[in-house]
């Protein structure tokens, strides 16, 4: 084994940059936990949109964000997320919440909110001694600023389009590549324009253009960066159990 990660890793970026993919196989690998901070805001996406509340109102996306129950498993090899109980790993991932999840997580009090519970999870995790790779939009400049590794990774919109397409082809469902860009794109604009953290690499993050690199070898750069850090134990085999 490696060595078992201890403490934070911050993965940021756009959507389709694989960073879920990658933060996901290197927690397992490091036998660390995972959260995956972007599902909690889908599910309160979906939440909004089951409801047939408007996702521009501010007033009722907070209402709805404060009475449901979101759960958010944080082992890697079983990653959950669950709205009132009900599994909805599948869908939290369709082109209506793709186009809702930007007006919703742009409401600063939803931001507080799942912040808030994210730094909850994470502690958990850390109260158990073990390590935590958290990927998102804004892990390293508001989640957890103070983490000791934070990477932001980066692609072309056009390999981005493709990797969502592939995605959601394999899943089951359409892809038009020309949505897919577009959504894309007005994803990007969104995210980056918002007043409440919006997307940008923490100032003393590491960047990583992914448009021409497999997962494994983004990985290997990962697992090598966490080793220069000090953030792996190659004392130990035995890894704390991720919270659940």
């Amino acid at each position: 084994m490696t060595g078992a990660l201890h403490g934070v890793v911050a993965l940021d970026g756009p959507s389709g940059t694989g960073k879920t993919t990658v933060a996901r196989r290197l927690a397992a690998e490091l036998g660390a936990g995972y959260l995956d901070t972007g599902a909690m805001y889908r599910v309160v996406t979906l939440a909004v949109l089951q409801a047939g509340a408007d996702p521009h109102d501010a007033d009722a996306v907070v209402a709805l964000a404060r009475s449901v129950r979101l759960d958010v498993a944080t082992d890697p090899d079983r990653p959950s997320v669950r709205l009132d109980g009900a599994d909805v790993g599948e869908s939290i991932r369709t082109p209506q919440v793709d186009a809702a999840v930007s007006a919703v997580s742009a409401v600063p009090e939803v931001r507080e909110l799942l912040v808030q519970r994210q730094r909850t999870l994470i502690g958990d995790v850390a109260a158990r001694g073990g390590g935590i790779v958290v990927d998102g939009r804004d892990i390293g400049t508001a989640v957890v600023p103070d983490a000791p590794l934070k990477v932001f990774l980066t692609a072309s919109a056009a390999v981005r389009a493709a990797r969502r397409g592939a995605q959601d082809t394999a899943a089951g469902r359409e892809a038009d590549q020309a949505a897919v860009l577009a959504s894309v794109e007005r994803r990007d604009r969104l995210d980056s324009s918002r007043a409440a953290s919006p997307l940008r690499p923490a100032d003393d993050a590491v960047e990583f253009d992914t448009s021409d690199l497999s997962i494994d070898q983004v990985l290997v750069a990962l697992t090598e960066l966490a080793g220069t850090r000090g953030l792996l134990d190659e004392d130990h085999e035995d890894v704390a159990e991720p919270c659940r």
